[in-house]
């Protein structure tokens, strides 16, 4: 197969895995909203157990195609530790970017709600910024330290960390540049205004970066793999 047939086969997996992730972080806020009858802390619940089981099913089903990114900061940060080149990062986050949208659309059409309009849901301040620094900081640390030492968990550690910080961060971790835009465009249980994505999305980048540098140091990848060929019995 031709370098770009291959290329055009991980764009699109990227795209679809961004779309349904966006669809069940929307389309269950929703369900859970509609349901909890007023009971914020049971929507939350719903939408995060949700979030978690639909974040580890699209990662097992695309990981093996594109990687299963479905977020700007991995892919910057795969690129930094060249594992993809600068143009292939660039085409990954713009897929990433046009799936997310087009998931909020979906989820949106599945519930009778406009195909996009703004979300008028207040995440401002220094806290929720400081939030999306630790839980991007976090989920790459988890991915690349997961991804290093026992690459078979991943998919796992990276859903069970996810479920976790919907609850132990005040923003409900976005921890994903190109959610917090598509979510933006979502007056529902998961949105946020379009004046306080910038904050999320600056926080993201710089949580993601600094974890980059470090995990990437804590878990040089020539060292763990002379480590597994010495002894191929642990890790």
């Amino acid at each position: 197969m031709s370098q770009g047939a291959n290329l055009t086969r991980r764009l699109v997996a990227e795209g679809l895995g961004t779309a349904f992730l966006l669809a069940v972080v929307i389309g269950s806020g929703i369900m859970g909203e509609r349901l909890a009858a007023g009971n914020t802390a049971i929507a939350l619940l719903a939408n995060a157990i949700a979030t978690g089981a639909g974040l580890l099913a699209l990662i097992l089903m695309f990981a093996g195609v594109s990687g299963a990114h479905f977020n700007p900061v991995v892919s910057l940060s795969e690129a930094w530790h060249g594992s993809m080149q600068a143009h292939e990062m660039l085409l990954y986050m713009l897929v990433q970017i046009i799936g997310a949208f087009a998931g909020v659309a979906a989820a949106h059409l599945m519930f009778g709600e406009p195909v996009f309009f703004a979300s008028a849901h207040a995440r401002s301040g220094i806290a929720q910024c400081w939030s999306e620094f630790i839980a991007s900081f976090g989920l790459l640390a988890v991915i690349i330290g997961s991804s290093r030492s026992r690459p078979e968990t991943t998919p796992l550690a990276v859903a069970a960390y996810i479920t976790a910080a919907y609850w132990f961060t005040s923003s409900t971790s976005f921890a994903n540049p190109a959610v917090t835009l598509a979510r933006a465009a979502s007056n529902t249980f998961a949105g946020i205004r379009p004046a306080d994505a910038p904050g999320f999305i600056a926080a993201q980048f710089l949580g993601a970066a600094t974890a980059t540098l470090l995990f990437g140091w804590l878990y040089p990848r020539a060292e763990l793999k002379e480590d597994r060929q010495e002894n191929p019995t642990t890790g």
